[in-house]
């Protein structure tokens, strides 16, 4: 598919993600374990503190609490300039507690690595830059400015200044390595639930789509006598009223009308109500009918069965359920081989007695090598090949959702994937020779899709059904 990449954190995308109740939360928390750990160390410890400025650095977080507490709904979400604000506040007020209580000898110095973390989980690149910057001149400004620990008796308590060193530097790695890694992930999660979401939405459009058939061919069924009837008698009264042409084109008109909605609805559904033979079909068909909506766009589509053009027997053609998950995924890999190919794609179909494949490629320049282990995942980033140029193959610099989707839908099915170029790929040369033999020509781009048989096929004879005697018409019934 070639949906322009979305950046991650852009305020479209990731629509107000931290709520203030929860910082709120956060912040009582932090007020009491603030106001604990000062008097522990001013009642238990018998530290000197300065009790008053430590009681305003809290108090002011306490003003913040209750303000935003009676000010804003429950409901309320932070903007992105919001968000910033707020754990800007919240580290200075941090720092201020540091600075009152001794810098960096105070261990509880390692809480500068929260707001920082947050920041990269839940705020774009600059606003997290931002937060990570100031964090670390705060820690490295507290390495030399603070009020130093006192004990009641006059005696200052500090570390050795190697250990204040060591711990700066440990608080450096940390805003830069848990930063980093927070964000990564969070990309991940966040770019995989994006993708889960398109996904369901494809599936559940596909499932609508399927029962809107079978809706419409049940119509059909049972509209099939009435139109029938329609068509009769109109086509009697044209008969009858031959003397009169005016009345008798009317009937033909009627007659003709009821001929053509008859069409429409044959055309409309392909499933029957409850027909299983349309249920299920010879997997060669099925395969075509997910790559028929590409059949005319300006490329030929080779389709080939166990290794040759004529179609198999019947009878030697495994059977599989049309659900919506096969039929969709094959559907965007041939789209996919559709969109690159220079003029031919090729659909191998082949099957033996413990595996299914359905093999797709085209004549194309294959999948740019530095991308081939990430073929798959979505919202690929966007790189230059090997060379030094962009990608032969721009689509794959955006969000590369299309594969993703159709991975997906396929694995649901019990499928393995393998995306590999046939000019290099010595797995499929190797242990699918013979179906590349038979797919010479294909240049580009392969996707090997791979299922036990077991799992995909279905027993003929549970399709048809049972034989079953016909019930004779109930007594009374009429001959019509």
């Amino acid at each position: 598919m070639s949906e322009t990449a979305q950046p991650f954190f852009y305020a479209s995308a990731r629509s107000e993600w931290v709520r203030m109740r929860t910082l709120i939360y956060l912040r009582w928390l932090a007020i009491f374990g603030q106001t604990a750990a000062v008097a522990v160390a001013y009642y238990v410890l018998d530290l000197d503190l300065l009790i008053g400025m430590n009681v305003v650095a809290i108090g002011a977080s306490v003003i913040f609490n209750l303000a935003a507490t009676f000010t804003l709904p429950e409901t309320k979400r932070l903007s992105q300039q919001e968000t910033t604000l707020t754990l800007l506040f919240d580290l200075g007020q941090l720092v201020i507690l540091l600075y009152l209580n001794g810098g960096l000898n105070n261990p509880f110095a390692l809480l500068i690595l929260a707001p920082v973390t947050i920041s990269a989980t839940a705020l774009r690149v600059n606003a997290t830059f931002l937060v990570s910057g100031i964090a670390l001149l705060a820690i490295s400004a507290l390495a030399f400015l603070y009020v130093p620990l006192t004990l009641q008796t006059g005696e200052i308590v500090a570390l050795p200044q190697l250990y204040v060193a060591g711990y700066w530097t440990a608080l450096v790695i940390g805003i830069l390595f848990l930063g980093g890694y927070a964000r990564r992930v969070t990309s991940e999660t966040f770019s995989m639930s994006q993708a889960l979401a398109a996904t369901q939405m494809a599936l559940a459009r596909e499932h609508e789509l399927t029962l809107l058939g079978g809706v419409v061919a049940a119509a059909a069924h049972e509209m099939g006598t009435p139109l029938a009837t329609i068509k009769l008698v109109a086509s009697e009264l044209a008969e009858e009223l031959e003397d009169t042409p005016e009345l008798r084109e009317d009937a033909e008109l009627i007659s003709s009308q009821a001929e053509r909605l008859r069409d429409i609805l044959r055309d409309m559904g392909r499933a029957g109500k409850d027909d299983l033979l349309l249920k299920t079909a010879p997997l060669t068909s099925i395969v075509q009918e997910a790559a028929e909506p590409h059949e005319n766009r300006g490329k030929f589509i080779h389709f080939l069965a166990n290794g040759s053009t004529e179609q198999p027997r019947l009878e030697d053609i495994p059977y599989a359920q049309r659900n919506p998950e096969f039929i969709h995924g094959v559907r965007n890999l041939v789209q996919n081989a559709v969109d690159f190919a220079k003029s031919t794609v090729w659909v191998h179909t082949t099957w033996s007695d413990t595996s299914i494949r359905v093999m797709v490629g085209d004549d194309g320049r294959g999948y740019p090598p530095d991308l081939l282990g990430r073929i798959g995942d979505p919202f690929l980033s966007k790189r230059k090949s090997s060379d030094g140029h962009a990608s032969s193959r721009p689509e794959y610099e955006g969000m590369g959702l299309g594969l993703f989707i159709a991975k997906t839908m396929l694995e649901r099915t019990g499928a393995e994937l393998t995306f590999t170029n046939a000019a290099v790929d010595g797995y499929t040369m190797g242990q699918n020779a013979g179906a590349m033999k038979a797919m010479e020509g294909a240049t580009g781009a392969i996707v090997n899709v791979r299922w036990d048989r077991a799992d995909l096929e279905v027993d003929r004879a549970s399709v048809v059904g049972p034989n079953r005697q016909i019930d004779p018409a109930p007594t009374g019934a009429s001959d019509s």
